[in-house]
């Protein structure tokens, strides 16, 4: 047809026009009379024209649609015989239409028309719409699940085309659990446990080590190597690593078997570099690990995630160090750092306590007889120290402290900031002070915590320390004063007050070191009696104390009370409490809920046998092994309640 009309019209596109220049020239020659005798041929080509042009026409459309439901039934039948499963659901999600590899692989020849897809496969609807795509497991393979919408005539379905990628995640499974990770293994103050020990001793706890780490390395395919005395490098793949994280580091409480002498255990630090992309990388975040471990106390396991870090153990206390050496060398490097700078700010953290106002006064105390000017950063109406901030200022003659904004403002970058009793830069007292020096110095006793200050030039950092005044002492008896220079006893009374309140009337968290501390602190004439009036309270707090603790309930060992009541010293109430309750028979830990605006606070104490701080830390917070704290935000008092008990099972049970 295609050819044929072509040669057709213009046949008849001739033939009119040769009939019109015969009428033209019979017009001519005859004139009007004889001119409608030509036209007669020229009407009927006319209607010839048109009636060919109609004829096309309708063969034309008729082409068309025989080409329309040809390619439409093709369309329908490569859809049918793709070598993809396809779906066609509709708004409801109910199988409208599937293809024949559909009906093998997905359907396994079961008849899904008019059945929603949920009950036949777990696929995410809303995600393959939202994302573009979902994987979903079906008869025992997977499946990468695309979609598109079709809409016609107010009609919607959703097209769904599935592609096996089993073999894809089964290779990637197959990656990700031969990758190999670095662990690096140590004994926790090898030289301070083994410097009075037999050789004998010496030697069966070597050998009792190396057959424990031997015995963790069985049943994988890694290798360790000690590198030194108290140091072991493992590389393992991380299907065994995810082996052992889910025994939870065993290999730590079987160290703690294995005994020194009769009152010294063996214990462990592992840092575990997961997730590098290189050997090189996880040996760096093993270290890093390692780092943080050593950092909380020791006996525990680190694995950095992408998150943050996981912690495991961490249930013995720390073995104090006795030598001085480091203190020394800080203590120098410290002075010297002071003596070259214009002036000093010291700030401790958020909310200051005796130890972390009286480690800042007593640190004042001794550069300011290096003769350099000194202020102490510190919020006096948001402070739990305020007596001791008053006795300073009396008994001194000068006053040092001044609001962090003052110091934020004033600080340059030829001056020195000294952040002590804190290393976590949530807890500062002022972020800005912070922010605005150049020269960082960190010196706290507490258990490292993830988000600390990492960019400090000294960070003196101690966690078998009872309080930071205890490290500040230290520090002093090694700085270089002139010949009649003797810190005067009220800074002597402020940092004997710290270590009071730390170690609970040096019951808690002492050592050696720590009452060299006080009889230095003695010596430069610090009163027992003021400090002890520095810990007095009114009879309206006393009465406040004793309603916490009346309304304490026992779960799990643990004394657990809540605050329902507001007063301006619940602060300085609430931790109190917490202390009593330690003092009722079977209490293992304690902890006390008060509400400060719309954050829930949580005082906890332990006497050892429970790690308050991981409970803690499942809250968000942190600290010590017996004395931790933590905020809630936006939560009730029966909100935070529950999920404290929840934060004590899962202690319990890990």
């Amino acid at each position: 047809m295609k050819k044929k009309f072509p040669a057709l019209s213009f046949a008849l596109a001739l033939g009119l026009l040769a009939d019109i220049a015969v009428s033209a020239l019979v017009l001519h020659k005859y004139g009007e009379g004889k001119c409608y005798l030509a036209l007669i041929p020229t009407a009927i080509l006319c209607i010839l024209f048109a009636a060919a042009v109609i004829f096309y026409s309708r063969n034309s459309m008729r082409q068309i649609s025989k080409m329309n439901a040809h390619l439409e039934n093709s369309a329908a039948e490569y859809m049918n015989t793709m070598p993809a499963p396809v779906a066609v659901l509709d708004e409801n999600g109910v199988f409208v239409w599937y293809n024949q590899i559909f009906s093998e692989k997905i359907a396994l020849g079961r008849d899904f028309f008019g059945i929603n897809i949920s009950e036949c496969a777990a696929v995410n609807i809303d995600a393959v719409k939202n994302d573009g795509f979902s994987v979903c497991s079906v008869n025992d393979r997977l499946y990468r699940i695309s979609a598109e919408n079709f809409v016609k005539n107010d009609i919607t379905l959703l097209i769904l085309y599935f592609q096996d990628e089993t073999e894809f995640f089964n290779l990637k499974r197959i990656i990700d659990e031969t990758r190999k990770t670095v662990l690096i293994i140590t004994i926790d103050s090898y030289h301070e446990i083994m410097q009075n020990a037999k050789e004998s001793v010496k030697a069966r706890t070597s050998v009792e080590t190396e057959q424990l780490i031997e015995n963790f390395m069985n049943g994988t395919n890694g290798f360790i190597k000690k590198t030194s005395a108290n140091t072991f490098y493992a590389i393992l793949e991380d299907r065994h690593l995810n082996k052992i994280i889910e025994e939870k580091f065993k290999i730590l409480d079987e160290a703690r078997q294995i005994k020194i002498n009769e009152n010294t255990s063996l214990t462990l630090s592992i840092g575990v570099g997961h997730g590098a992309e290189t050997l090189a990388e996880s040996e760096r975040f093993a270290r890093q690990c390692l780092d943080m471990a050593l950092g909380r106390g020791g006996d525990q396991a680190v694995v950095k995630t992408e998150s943050g870090y996981r912690f495991f153990g961490g249930v013995s206390k720390g073995v104090e160090k006795k030598s001085r050496a480091k203190t020394r060398i800080i203590a120098n490097k410290l002075q010297d750092l002071i003596q070259n700078c214009n002036k000093v700010y010291i700030m401790g953290h958020a909310y200051g306590d005796l130890d972390s106002v009286g480690a800042s006064a007593g640190l004042a105390g001794a550069i300011r007889l290096l003769g350099k000017e000194v202020s102490i950063a510190v919020d006096v109406k948001k402070n739990l120290a305020s007596h001791l901030i008053d006795m300073v200022r009396v008994a001194s003659g000068e006053d040092f402290f001044v609001p962090p904004t003052e110091a934020a403002d004033n600080i340059t970058e030829n001056d020195v900031l000294i952040i002590v009793d804190t290393h976590n830069k949530d807890f500062i007292e002022s972020r800005d002070l912070y922010n605005n020096a150049k020269t960082v110095v960190v010196i706290d006793h507490h258990r490292k915590t993830v988000n600390y200050i990492d960019n400090s030039v000294i960070f003196h950092h101690e966690p078998y320390a009872s309080s930071a005044s205890e490290m500040v002492t230290e520090l002093i008896q090694y700085f270089r004063f002139d010949d009649d220079g003797v810190i005067p006893s009220c800074y002597a009374d402020a940092l004997l007050a710290g270590i009071t309140l730390d170690t609970k009337n040096f019951v808690m968290r002492t050592g050696v070191r720590t009452f060299e501390a006080a009889a230095f602190l003695k010596k430069l004439g610090a009163d027992t009696v003021a400090v002890k009036l520095l810990f007095s309270n009114s009879l309206d707090s006393y009465r406040r104390k004793t309603q916490i603790v009346a309304s304490a309930k026992i779960h799990n060992n643990c004394a657990v009370a809540a605050a329902d009541f507001k007063s301006d010293d619940i602060r300085l109430v609430a931790p109190q409490a917490a202390d009593e309750l330690l003092n009722i028979t079977d209490v293992n830990a304690s902890f006390v809920l008060y509400k400060t605006g719309d954050t829930v606070n949580i005082s906890a104490r332990s006497m050892g046998a429970l790690n308050v701080q991981v409970i803690m830390e499942q809250l968000g917070g942190g600290g010590h092994q017996t004395m931790a704290a933590a905020q809630i935000k936006g939560a009730s008092l029966q909100e935070a309640f529950k999920q404290l008990i929840k934060a004590i099972d899962d202690s319990a049970t890990a």
